[in-house]
């Protein structure tokens, strides 16, 4: 027969002092009084865990703020949660989490915790779109609010504005990285449910706008406007070096010497970097290779082969060569990512093959086994598909000065 412990008297409790070691005081069922050598007195429910049965101590609280009536109540209500499978200190981890949730867990906190996580290995450019989409529409209004009493509703009085605006593509962005911070908060245990979950479902689709680009017929056009055009040297160079690599706006402002290896005739551009999170290694053409050697008496000495005016420290801003655009003539006609479009089309009506303009603009494939075998074939006939293009480039400027042509004397400040 198991053995049959007394329960504790009110007085044995009281007058229970401490010794050279600490000790247990059993009242039974798993309620215990640990007396300490410091003389403190410790409430503790001893049980064996629900799933795991492996043995586990509960602390409940100290003698005499918590009394042993009142300690007996609690070991009481953590029993009848086991007799349901569910284990107390579990669940008073989880209630505890819950409240902090809705006391003091902000938004603006959750989220802070959030990008601190996720954006490690992420864009610079990507990270601070998209914490500065929530510091402009979100946290105003929304990022003192505890995360735990967000509702859908509440998040819609912010977001139904923007959406009559026709904003409606920053409504999805921000409800995707709302969604985001919701689901990391769950799994976190700030909160066991999202409230906004399907909140993206109360907006209209945006319609998907192409970038503004030019027609394979009309580079001629460009590459004669930017000969003539009153720019700078370094922005001038800056479109032809997007042009000659088909990179995105930020991939191609952020280029550092260190990245070119001009034995191998490469560009590599860290995963960090690009959109899709995957290193890009980019064939460079003859043309491609002339233009570091131009710009080289500007920024040779730099980190950045396009540094910025106002900190040469730094790299130029990606919007430069929009605005360059612009001022040319041709806004509403082509923005500096339209280049990559132009590219595309042009190659794709001289027949090249789909799969190797794909790889050579860093298009991820979603079937891992063409991307694959994409990444280790295509890469010879991507430097076949560089050289025509830049040889296609040299040709529309014909007639036109070109930037290589000029006295590098000239580009020296």
């Amino acid at each position: 027969m198991p053995k049959t412990i007394k329960p504790l008297s009110n007085n044995e409790v009281k007058n229970a002092k401490p010794r050279e070691k600490d000790y247990v005081l059993s009242d039974g069922k798993g309620l215990q009084l640990r007396v300490r050598q410091n003389g403190s007195k410790q409430w503790n429910f001893n049980y064996y865990h629900p799933i795991t049965k492996k043995r586990i101590n509960m602390g409940l609280g100290t003698y005499p703020a918590l009394s042993l009536v009142n300690a007996r109540k609690l070991a009481q209500d953590a029993r009848e949660l086991i007799l349901f499978d569910i284990d107390p200190k579990e669940q008073r981890e989880t209630a505890r989490r819950e409240k902090l949730a809705q006391e003091e867990l902000t938004l603006e906190k959750v989220a802070n915790e959030w990008f601190e996580f996720s954006s490690k290995g992420l864009s610079k450019n990507y990270c601070d779109d998209m914490w500065r989409s929530l510091g402009n529409h979100i946290f105003p209004k929304l990022g003192k609010h505890p995360i735990g009493k967000l509702t859908a509703p509440l998040v819609s009085s912010v977001l139904d504005p923007l959406a009559k605006d026709d904003r409606l593509e920053t409504v999805k962005r921000l409800c995707e990285r709302l969604n985001r911070v919701m689901v990391f908060a769950m799994n976190k245990n700030y909160i066991t449910v999202n409230p906004i979950a399907g909140i993206k479902a109360n907006y209209s689709s945006p319609k998907r706008v192409h970038m503004p680009t030019l027609k394979p017929d009309e580079l001629p056009e460009l590459m004669q406007t930017l000969a003539n055009a009153s720019i700078k040297h370094i922005t001038r160079f800056l479109i032809e070096w997007q042009l000659h690599t088909l990179t995105r706006p930020g991939e191609a402002a952020g280029t550092r010497w260190d990245e070119i290896d001009l034995d191998k005739k490469e560009w590599t551009i860290p995963a960090s970097r690009m959109k899709m999170r995957k290193e890009h290694v980019i064939p460079l053409s003859k043309q491609a290779l002339q233009l570091l050697e131009a710009i080289k008496p500007l920024s040779g000495h730099r980190e950045f082969v396009f540094p910025s005016d106002r900190d040469p420290k730094k790299h130029i801003n990606n919007e430069s060569a929009n605005v360059a655009l612009r001022r040319m003539g041709f806004q509403g006609r082509l923005v500096s990512h339209g280049i990559r479009s132009l590219g595309s089309t042009t190659l794709n009506e001289k027949g090249f093959n789909p799969d190797v303009i794909e790889a050579a603009l860093a298009h991820v494939d979603k079937n891992q086994i063409r991307a694959a075998y994409n990444r280790s074939d295509y890469y010879e006939k991507r430097k076949e598909l560089m050289s025509w293009w830049s040889e296609h480039i040299e040709r529309s400027s014909q007639g036109s000065v070109s930037i290589l042509s000029i006295n590098k004397k000239t580009l020296v400040r």
